[in-house]
């Protein structure tokens, strides 16, 4: 039998299937996430990546699909203990039905205040985000600092991708920006603004750092620091600029290297914190956000 420590990770269990159902179930909207992309064969049986789970500290698991050895290793006296507590709070009616996206639906997205759908991206954006705001549903976004830099290394610097900088790197109607990630965010809380949707949370479904690729930027170095930085930034619950003090419930990408090809671009294949082969770390990581 496992231990009630497995039920606290299945209430943080983000569930995405093909209609992007969402199911969200702890109370601290601030905590850090790992997405578990199980394409490859020859990744360990579930109950081991569970465990890997539960001894790293890491509280939540986003699956993008149905995972029945998943949820057969969750097994037991702690999917009792859930199934009641979610009966007793009335906690099913939280499954919510979302949209991931990315930052390309925004026409315009510096500074982060003008942030706003295209005009392509509106048509479908506005009433998706109106009914989001309905039903009290987020709006998963996939935040990149990394690809941001790389489209624009001349404008955007390292330290500001990397929560880094010492100061401000600008400031957009008194409010401050140091890091990519926080701007990101604000620009599409602006977005969804201009969208009819101002009180739609965004949770960020995706975020990472590749450990190794075809340019500089892709190192041990830099993902440790990206990833160590994200932690203890989400952690701390200071929020963004825009929504302070405002949780900002994140997952990172991802659990494991893959081994796919794909085709030349060796970085894409290298946001792992694991290796598959070993299940040993890629760098050390602590997800109560201690040091790097």
């Amino acid at each position: 039998m496992f231990s009630d420590n497995i039920a606290r990770l299945f209430l943080g269990i983000l569930l995405i299937i093909n209609a992007l159902r969402l199911l969200s179930f702890t109370a601290d909207g601030s905590s850090i996430g790992v997405c578990y992309y199980n394409q490859d064969e020859n990744l360990p049986p579930a109950h081991v990546i569970v465990s890997m789970y539960m001894s790293n500290h890491i509280g939540r698991m986003r699956l993008y699909e149905p995972d029945a050895g998943m949820f057969n290793a969750l097994r037991g006296s702690a999917i009792q203990n859930l199934h009641k507590a979610l009966g007793y709070g009335g906690l099913w009616n939280k499954i919510k039905v979302t949209t991931t996206v990315s930052p390309s639906v925004m026409a315009v997205s510096f500074p982060p205040s003008a942030g706003q759908f295209s005009q392509s991206a509106a048509e479908y954006m506005e009433p998706i985000a109106q009914y989001l705001g309905s039903i009290g549903a987020p709006l998963l976004a996939n935040v990149y600092p990394y690809i941001n830099f790389m489209q624009n290394p001349e404008q955007r610097s390292l330290p500001y991708a990397l929560f880094t900088a010492n100061n401000y790197v600008f400031t957009d109607y008194g409010l401050g920006y140091r890091n990519s990630f926080d701007a990101t965010i604000d620009a599409l809380y602006s977005s969804l603004e201009k969208a009819g949707a101002p009180n739609v949370r965004i949770v960020v479904s995706e975020t990472g750092w590749p450990s190794s690729g075809n340019n500089n930027a892709a190192s041990i170095y830099t993902a440790q620091v990206y990833n160590s930085n994200l932690i203890r930034h989400v952690l701390s619950s200071q929020g963004t600029p825009k929504r302070p003090g405002q949780p900002i419930e994140t997952y990172i990408f991802s659990l494991f290297n893959e081994r796919r090809n794909f085709g030349g671009t060796t970085s894409e294949s290298h946001f792992g914190l694991f290796d598959p082969a070993d299940m040993r770390p890629v760098y050390p990581i602590d997800f109560q956000g201690s040091g790097y």
